[in-house]
Order: C-alpha cells, then structure tokens, then sequence
C-alpha cells in the first residue's frame, strides 16, 4: 500500500488582487477561484480513488476542496478541516474565522467535518501555538504530516490498493509542510499557483521517521520540472534563514 498526498494551494480568492485586500478577514474565492476550481476538478486523475479530503478551515481553502473534489464529495466522503495546515501570516485575509461562524457555514449541509476546529484556533498572537513563527511553523507542520500519514495508514478503501489524500492548504504553508523551499518567490509568499496539485508520498511510511518526511513522486516531478534538479541542502538553508529574518521584520516572528 502507498499512501500518496495531493497538495492543492486554494484556488483565487479576493485577497489575492490586491495589497489592500490583505485586510479582508477570512475571504472567499473570487469568480476566477472558482473557475479554477473546475478546471482541477476535471483534470484530477484520481477522483475516484480518492481515500480523504483534508483541507484548512480558511473559508477559501474549504470551498476550493469542496468544489474541486465535488465527485468525491458527492460519493459521501467529508471535508476534514485541519487546523494545522492553516497559512503562516497573521493578517486578516491569513486568519481564520471563528468555529460557530463556520459551523454555521458549512455545519448544515454535513460536508465539512470541524471536529478538529476548537475556539483559539485562529488565535494568531504572539503567545500563541499559530504564531507566525519560524519554529512554531515548523513544529505544526510535522504536527500535519504525522496526522496526515497516520490517517492514511488507517487503510485504502475496499478494494483499492492505495490511499490517496488531498489535502487544500495555502501558498506560504506548503514550503513548510513539503520542507521545500525551491521556487518560493519572496514577494508572492510562496512559488505554488492557485490551484497547483503536486503529489507526494511519504518517505519513511511505516511510521519510522518522526517527522514524516514527504518526498514528491517522481511523476509529479517531471511534470512541472521536467530534467531539472532541485535545491542543494546549503541552498534550501540559505532561503530558510532568509525567511526567518523576513517573517521577524513582516509578523514580528522570531
């Protein structure tokens, strides 16, 4: 059994046009958004063997699960919103919405699970667990990718030999949740186009490595990237510590 991993940055949303718009709270996908949420959703080849819908409790990453992998959806299968795979910033577009609001959103058509989603969730003060923090985003990303491969150890569905998960999360997360940072744009916040899926496996998926190190597939691989090679060890330090000095003077991040 392999258990592959679609990561999935969240289609459009208003805060992507605009600098000013960065201080929209919690906004939704634009009508561009959701037109690329149709377009991953007839492009995704495994609709059918999906296994887990995963996806941050931001509003505009829930919608994109929902409409990009409306087939499974349909076919019974839940939106489970993560907390940990929330996005890095604390400005008002990176912060989330309080539980009764999203409960009230999403709660009565019973497609999106919350169970996970307690009050503080979307706390991002300095005190807090989802501080724009370098370290803290690091620990909450081993945090995922521990949950992500033991919910895909609990098993394909009958009668299928792998486990497909994908998970919709942000463009600023993901470098942190793949540990990549190759391709990441200093002034986007990230090197992933909205609605971008790479798939990845895990590389100790037994459960040996403690901090479930994903590697992306070979496919996924040379789909975008062709012959090409990634960053050096040295190279991908070099960022990192580039953006620990941006995130201190940008969030107040140490």
């Amino acid at each position: 059994m392999t258990i592959y991993v679609h990561l999935v940055r969240h289609a459009q949303g208003f805060h992507n046009l605009s600098a000013a718009n960065h201080q929209l709270p919690d906004p939704d996908l634009t009508p561009l958004g959701e037109q690329q949420c149709a377009a991953l959703r007839d492009a995704f080849p495994h609709q059918e063997a999906l296994t887990y819908l995963v996806a941050s409790p931001m509003r505009r990453t829930i919608y994109t699960c929902l409409l990009s992998f409306a087939p499974a959806v349909a076919a019974g299968k839940k939106v489970i919103a993560l907390p940990e795979v929330q996005e890095v910033s604390n400005l008002p577009c990176d912060t989330g919405s309080d539980p009764a609001r999203l409960a009230a959103e999403f709660g009565p058509a019973g497609q999106v699970d919350l169970g996970r989603v307690g009050e503080g969730w979307n706390d991002k003060s300095a005190d807090s667990e989802w501080a724009p923090e370098m370290d803290k985003l690091e620990v909450r990303a081993k945090k995922a990718r521990v949950w992500l491969r033991e919910l895909g150890r609990k098993g394909p569905q009958e009668g299928t030999g792998d486990v497909h998960v994908a998970v919709v999360t942000h463009g600023g997360f993901l470098h942190f949740l793949t540990d990549d940072f190759d391709g990441l744009n200093p002034d986007m916040g990230t090197g992933w186009a909205n609605t971008e899926c790479r798939s990845y496996e895990f590389v100790e998926p037994e459960g040996v490595d403690g901090d479930a190190k994903l590697k992306e597939t070979s496919a996924s691989w040379r789909m975008r990237r062709g012959s090409a090679t990634g960053l050096t060890e040295t190279e991908q330090m070099e960022i990192r510590i580039a953006l620990k000095g941006r995130l201190k003077e940008e969030f107040g991040g140490v």
